[in-house]
């Protein structure tokens, strides 16, 4: 009987923290609430209204605002179950998969993307891979071990290859790109771990960055392909490395952070190191037979650190702060700021098996992410947002603002129909001035602005500087011009078949000009003084009254409450 006791105490415990077996019934995103709960020290906003969780939900599975249509549809639906009908709904959409690539390539790849044919191929095997319902270990497998003989695959390489290019004569940058496997797939970022244990963080250490480094040091950019593809020089010993602090040397094989056991690396007899494919030239040396990449995407990938990771930046997509945040800054010094939902989601995720959609759904679900932006009357001071009491204000990526600017406009058919223009022979004026690109093509010709036209311009304007993270709103002047300035932009807000201006020059009444031009660009119906002012203006240009609609729609668009994400 006494040696049971140890045995019932740990069960009580058990109990205290898990909760009674009615408790663990509950749906993962009541356990949420309750954890975001327990540490609220302000109070929290209520409910978003319909109309600001309609436009947030849409941008965050969809990468786009509603429709006007589709808006009025869910505002007038009175259902008390229409917002999960509605996650349902986008989740099964054909946008959702092309919103996740375009999320995770801004995540991975941070701006090193842009619209030639490997990058498009890249875009394509991550929408590819969300639509089949691919597990995200599955996906950094497949990413830090690509397979270039796997057609459906082989796009994955381009992270890798990617940070292997060569900037003019400086060397290829492999400590650059073993701090991005940490940071981005590990959340952690070993940068100055490098030379020395990391100065103010204790858990990152030069052995840690030093046995990453091992995985992929030996890499290279293989030029036998017509596509990105990652080969491999020999690895038959250890990375040999010395503290810039201590004399004494060191080494380690293979090994990933958060991973006691290093991988071994095997001895082949001399002139057998390498398998030769029969299918290749004479004068092919061959693959290793030891792939410490391939060794990568298997260590990696099951480490708890990765699962942490992911379920930290699936919490971020959907939520805009991480649990823990910075997202690549994992360490006892940045702690979470709600630990027991960390391990919660990490534990659901895997037993989810890495089901993106999965985990993204239930979050979805939750009181927290459907919270008003708006700071309750009795909050006072400032309400932290790490505690997730009111929803934050985003910023849209330049992608996000593309295609919501040509669901705004009624353009998005139109431009996804069009069809670039034919390439022509640049002949230069020798007459025109050197620094007027415009007049300096004698043969210069306009075509239709693709999709891809399209969404370049808005990358060129609003994007954040390659290689770094974009998650904080940052206005700049660049973004401010274009939008007052882009002929692209000004061309969509003139009256054409079937786009916004010509849809609402057909209105008769100020009222319902004012109630169509809202929803269709800020997915909410007007206030009674914004349907006086539009009455007034309209009043006031009646001579002019498709190009005053167009003015009234470019003030919405240029405003900071389109750009952000409430």
């Amino acid at each position: 009987m006494d040696s049971l006791v140890p045995w019932l105490w740990r069960g009580l415990v058990l109990v205290a923290v898990v909760g009674l077996p009615a408790r663990a019934a509950e749906p993962l995103h009541a356990r949420i609430d309750a954890l975001v709960d327990a540490r609220l020290t302000v109070p929290a906003a209520g409910p978003a209204a319909d109309d600001e969780f309609l436009r947030r939900v849409y941008l965050d599975l969809t990468g786009s605002i509603p429709t006007a249509a589709q808006a009025r549809a869910f505002l007038d639906d009175k259902a008390p179950d229409k917002r999960t009908k509605l996650i349902d709904a986008l989740l099964a959409s054909p946008e959702f998969p092309r919103r996740m690539a375009d999320a995770w390539t801004l995540m991975l790849m941070e701006r090193r993307t842009g619209d030639d044919a490997n990058s498009l191929e890249w875009h394509e095997y991550l929408r590819a891979s969300f639509e089949a319902g691919k597990p995200l270990d599955q996906l950094a497998r497949e990413i830090l071990s690509p397979d270039a003989e796997d057609a459906k695959t082989r796009a994955s390489a381009l992270f890798i290859t990617k940070r292997l290019e060569q900037v003019g004569q400086n060397p290829v940058d492999h400590p650059r790109l073993t701090r991005d496997i940490g940071r981005l797939l590990l959340g952690m970022d070993l940068q100055c771990a490098q030379c020395h244990n990391h100065l103010t963080i204790k858990q990152y250490k030069q052995d840690d960055f030093q046995g990453l480094y091992t995985f992929v040091g030996h890499t290279y950019i293989r030029r036998d392909m017509k596509f990105p593809a990652v080969g491999e020089k020999l690895v038959d010993k250890k990375t040999e490395f010395t503290s810039v602090f201590a004399v004494t040397p060191k080494q380690t094989g293979p090994r990933v952070p958060g991973d006691a056991a290093q991988v071994e690396i095997p001895a082949f007899p001399k002139g057998q190191e390498y398998a030769k494919p029969p299918d290749r030239k004479a004068n092919f040396q061959g693959e290793p037979k030891f792939s410490p990449v391939k060794a990568l995407g298997e260590r990696l990938p099951k480490t708890e650190l990765f699962a942490r990771n992911i379920a930290n930046r699936l919490w971020f997509l959907a939520m805009g702060r991480g649990i823990v945040h910075p997202l690549d800054l994992h360490h006892d010094a940045n702690p979470p700021s709600h630990p027991e939902l960390l391990d919660l989601l990490s534990a659901e995720l895997k037993g989810m098996k890495y089901d993106a959609k999965a985990l993204l759904r239930e979050v979805m679900l939750t009181k927290a992410y459907q919270r008003s932006s708006v700071v309750p009357s009795q909050a006072k001071g400032d309400v932290p947002e790490s505690q997730y009491a009111v929803a934050p204000l985003r910023r849209m990526s330049a992608e996000q603002l593309a295609t919501s600017v040509l669901v705004a406009t009624g353009e998005l058919e139109r431009v996804t129909l069009a069809k670039a223009a034919p390439k022509v022979e640049k002949k230069i004026d020798p007459n025109a001035d050197v620094n007027d690109d415009e007049k300096g093509l004698a043969n210069k010709t306009t075509g239709p602005v693709t999709l891809k036209d399209a969404r370049k311009k808005f990358v060129v304007a609003f994007a954040g500087p390659v290689g770094e993270a974009e998650v904080d709103f940052t206005p700049s002047l660049a973004a401010a011009l274009f939008v007052s300035n882009s002929e692209m932009i000004l061309d969509w807000l003139k009256a054409r078949e079937g786009n916004l201006v010509a849809r609402l020059a057909t209105l008769g009444d100020a009222a319902a000009v004012a109630e169509e031009l809202y929803l269709s660009v800020l997915t909410r119906r007007p206030t009674d003084e914004e349907r006086t002012e539009v009455a007034a203006y309209l009043d006031k240009n009646k001579a002019r009254r498709d190009a005053a609609i167009g003015e009234l729609a470019w003030a919405l668009i240029a405003s900071t409450e389109f750009c952000v994400n409430h």
